[in-house]
């Protein structure tokens, strides 16, 4: 990736291009990056060259730890960016648009996490991102369709049961209620036999 994208990579998984504040960063830096020396031959730090030749940590940190090259940094005008070399764990000034793997730097707590990517790992992150989004969109949907079939079949079930209503026939509207079922007269008739063995007494 050129530095620009790795700057972009390393923010959106909640990051930054490492800074190197002191030899014990850089030792472990060197250490981990010596890993992947068969796979890429550096990868992109926080620091670079802006319009007025000054180097900057992206990070906004004091630059007071630095381990360049040989012969670095170097005066190439189109050089503004700075990779840490994968075999050497030296600093070198490159153009931007040099295809690189990155180191990004991401706050955790008390202490920092480091991040190795090279840029085919890039690739695949974004590919698995992409099938994460579908999955969750697929979720939401049928949730969704769940909640509607739910909310009209509750609408159904109470519009459709109900012990009296209305009716609206041309411009007169009718009421009724639910007529009394054998099983109801019954009952009625039993109350009104006991009412009267009450009221002979």
């Amino acid at each position: 990736m050129s530095w620009a994208q790795s700057v972009t990579q390393c923010i959106q998984s909640g990051g930054m291009l490492t800074s190197v504040e002191d030899l014990d960063e850089s030792n472990f830096l060197i250490e981990h990056a010596d890993l992947y020396a068969s796979k890429t031959s550096g990868f992109w730090i926080g620091m670079y060259r802006n319009v007025n030749g000054q180097l900057l940590w992206q990070d906004n940190s004091a630059l007071d730890f630095v381990n360049w090259g040989d012969g670095q940094p170097s005066g190439d005008e189109l050089a503004f960016c700075v990779e840490l070399s994968a075999a050497t764990g030296n600093w070198s000034v490159l153009p931007c648009s040099s295809q690189k793997g990155f180191i990004c730097k991401k706050p955790k707590i008390h202490s920092f996490l480091f991040t190795f990517y090279l840029f085919t790992d890039a690739k695949k992150d974004k590919a698995s991102g992409h099938l994460n989004m579908w999955i969750l969109l697929t979720l939401v949907f049928i949730i969704l369709l769940g909640c509607l079939f739910m909310i009209y079949f509750l609408f159904k079930i109470k519009t459709g049961s109900g012990t009296g209503g209305e009716v609206t026939w041309g411009s007169r509207q009718l009421e009724y209620s639910r007529a009394p079922t054998a099983g109801d007269n019954g009952t009625d008739a039993t109350n009104d036999k006991e009412k009267n063995e009450h009221s002979a007494v």
